[in-house]
């Protein structure tokens, strides 16, 4: 998993359910790079008593070695790989860990730390290697006469076994390191660890079945032949990552939750300052299933690249990548479904004009992240599959995010959508003043409004960027397309048992008028 700096807020892009068959590139998917070099920063050294609590830690944790085992080169990308990168959306499984400077949820970045500070009495610098070498499989043999394809493919499946064993020792770490010493330094109760770790525990034996498999492929010259039947056959247990993908929602909220804790932020601070952490905060820990769950068919596709016309992987490879493309796109499905779930049980309306049946029908999120309102205020806006709800966040008696619903939510099938082009004079001493600073231009700015709603007040928006303004367009139009042609559908099944199929297409064709909104005024 990279680790990246960021100080940006995210917003979250899902995928809806016709578009999960695309599989896209993971951060977590690629190869890990090298530790960053830090930027230059003056850090203050810690009494003496946080240097003994910290080497108190680590008593905890010296029996948990990094993994000997080398890195993998990772082989060239091809073009076949660009091909599944959607540019827009993201899908649920992805956003588990991300935010609107691209904009769900599920994405979280390791931050590089600062260098650590010289100790004072000359303390014995850690033995755990803060890197993890690389190495491909030409590398562990002496000789071969094969062909450039097919060390290449030798080169992929190399990959392949290496990151399973690199998976499962970094679960078992976690395991060691972060869920034992915290349930038995009461640093968390056992029913919060659950929570946050989730089924985590029950996948280390379903990866060390596969790399089991895969080791015993393995000929005397260090060459695999047939993998494609050893996938097929592997491939559905992974049907376990449902429930552990569906829990990561709730589990990155808890975790959030409990860092405000003074022992909870110390504990997990000294294990990402610690060199067994390679500087991953342990949510980059927890995601890595996630990640390699969706690098499984960029995998095969490599393999499949490789693969001679003539090899007998030749006909099981594309069944196995179909396979493994299904169970990607039914787990995104699921987890999109239970982030859905998640945060429509974390709103709080005001006014019971505010609960919008379409918001309790809504099955999946298009996206959502943060806007600012033409008053300068900071909203948290949600595009539900059927609503678009702005809400205001904050936090409930026990640390919890709560979002209370700002205004009244939109219908989308009721939306109309007008798109502010960049430069465009201020229409009003407010909206001017919040969104330009007080030049007179706006940038980054959309409305939207309702049709024949009384109480829903035109919403002016100002995204943080150009392209976060664009995500949010597109999210938008896509969402009013489908939600006016599930409503033509409807109306048309409930008056004709033969519908017209020329209606479907009166939503896209009424985003046209959209653009002509120019004579409403601001809220």
């Amino acid at each position: 998993m990279e680790a990246e700096e960021t100080g940006e807020t995210r917003t979250s892009w899902p995928v809806a359910p016709g578009e999960t068959q695309s599989i896209l590139c993971d951060h977590a998917g690629k190869k890990r790079k090298q530790d960053p070099a830090p930027e230059p920063v003056i850090r203050i050294i810690e009494d003496e008593e946080e240097d003994e609590q910290g080497e108190m830690m680590c008593d905890h944790m010296k029996d948990s070695e990094e993994p000997s085992n080398k890195r993998v080169k990772p082989v060239a990308k091809s073009n076949s790989l660009t091909g599944v990168i959607t540019p827009v959306k993201t899908p649920a499984l992805k956003r588990i860990g991300q935010s609107i400077s691209r904009s769900i949820s599920f994405r979280t970045e390791a931050r590089p730390l600062p260098p650590a500070p010289l100790r004072r009495g000359g303390t014995k610098a850690s033995s755990f290697p803060r890197r993890r070498n690389s190495q491909c499989w030409s590398d562990t043999v002496e000789s071969h006469d094969l062909t450039a394809k097919e060390i290449k493919r030798q080169e992929v499946i190399y990959e392949l076994t290496q990151g399973e064993r690199q998976l499962i020792d970094d679960l078992s770490l976690v395991k060691k390191v972060y869920y034992e010493p915290m349930l038995k330094l009461d640093i968390l109760t056992e029913s919060e660890l659950g929570q946050i770790f989730g089924t985590l525990d029950s996948l280390i034996p379903l990866h060390q079945d596969l790399l089991g498999r895969l080791e015993r492929l393995r000929g005397s010259e260090n060459t695999v032949g047939e993998v494609g039947p050893t996938l097929m056959n592997w491939f559905p247990c992974l049907g376990a990552y449902v429930t552990y993908c569906c829990n990561q929602v709730g589990a990155k909220a808890l975790l959030d939750q409990k860092k405000h804790e003074k022992r909870v932020e110390h504990f997990l601070r000294l294990c990402q300052e610690s060199s067994f952490s390679r500087k991953l905060d342990l949510w980059n820990f927890l995601d890595l299933p996630r990640s390699r769950l969706v690098k499984y068919p960029l995998l095969l596709k490599e393999i499949q690249k490789c693969t001679p016309p003539d090899h007998p992987d030749e006909d099981s490879l594309p069944d196995a990548l179909e396979l493994i493309q299904s169970i990607v796109a039914e787990v995104n499905k699921k987890t999109g479904e239970a982030e859905c779930q998640f945060y429509r049980r974390g709103l709080s309306y005001l006014e019971e004009s505010q609960r919008l049946p379409e918001i309790q029908q809504s099955r999946f999120l298009y996206c959502h992240g943060e806007l600012k309102n033409n008053k300068g205020q900071r909203l948290h806006v949600f595009l539900f599959e059927l609503a678009l709800v702005l809400s205001r966040p904050s936090e409930d008696r026990d640390g919890g995010q709560v979002f209370h619903v700002y205004r009244q939510p939109l219908p989308n099938a009721l939306i109309n959508l007008e798109e502010i082009p960049d430069g465009e004079a201020g229409g009003g001493g407010t909206f001017r003043g919040a969104f330009t600073g007080g030049n007179d231009k706006v940038r980054n700015c959309f409305r939207v409004s309702s049709r024949g709603r009384s109480k829903a007040h035109p919403y002016s928006l100002q995204a943080n960027d150009s392209f976060s303004k664009q995500q949010w367009i597109t999210c938008l139009r896509q969402a009013i397309v489908q939600s006016r042609d599930r409503t033509a559908q409807t109306s048309q099944s409930q008056l004709s048992p033969h519908p017209d199929p020329a209606l479907y297409h009166i939503a896209e064709l009424s985003l046209s008028s959209d653009t002509e909104m120019t004579g409403h005024t601001s809220r």
